[in-house]
């Protein structure tokens, strides 16, 4: 699974990046569910960046607690599920990070690692929709698992799926629905891109969201 990302790059290095302006932003060092998430939406001609809550609340959904639920969806059958079909051929959006967290047990302890890509700037394919109930309004994502890579392997036994920025226009574009062509962005992200280094358990909570989460033990 993607439980907890970080986006702590200067602003001005993050639009350079994407090609894209950003109104609001501040360094974070430990996103974790339920927050509001830098993404990027387009609806086929212009691309326009803003903040997510991280949890899926489906349009039809009873109650919004089931976001809690949904903050990530397999890569394997996200064509079939009925909350992600949907939204797959015309709900796509891009979540940015500049890397993310996942434990790897060792015994019966659990030791954190952060994940980066090229110590650079990527990001994760998620999808989103929008769910309303009188004058509440939620405009939520998921991010999208697959299979671990050499690398993540020997951490964890799923990976977010990152899109590569050839791929990010074809993965913008809701005109673009073809599932053969969406699927095949679904797949593990090359590991010889990827640096992984264990951290403080520090980032175990939340409430931590500081310099001190993405600093390595070694």
């Amino acid at each position: 699974m993607c439980g907890r990302f970080t986006l702590a790059t200067p602003l001005e290095l993050v639009e350079q990046m994407l090609q894209i302006e950003i109104a609001e932003y501040e360094p974070r060092y430990n996103i974790a569910p339920s927050q509001p998430v830098l993404s990027i939406i387009s609806d086929g001609r212009k691309r326009r960046a803003g903040y997510l809550r991280w949890g899926l609340v489906p349009s039809w959904a009873k109650d919004p607690k089931i976001g809690y639920k949904m903050i990530n969806a397999r890569g394997e059958t996200v064509h079939e599920k009925p909350a992600f079909k949907r939204l797959l051929a015309r709900r796509r959006c891009l979540i940015v990070a500049d890397g993310f967290y996942e434990w790897k047990r060792n015994g019966e302890e659990k030791r954190p690692y952060r994940i980066t890509v090229n110590d650079s700037v990527f990001t994760l394919a998620g999808l989103w929709d929008r769910w309303r109930h009188g004058d509440e309004e939620i405009v939520s994502c998921t991010i999208i698992t697959t299979k671990p890579n050499e690398l993540m392997s020997d951490i964890h036994d799923r990976m977010p799926v990152i899109v590569a920025e050839e791929d990010r226009e074809t993965w913008l574009n809701p005109t673009i629905n073809d599932p053969q062509s969406i699927l095949s962005i679904v797949k593990p992200y090359s590991a010889k891109s990827m640096h992984a280094y264990e951290v403080s358990s520090l980032v175990n909570n939340p409430r931590h969201n500081d310099v001190e989460c993405i600093r390595s033990l070694a």
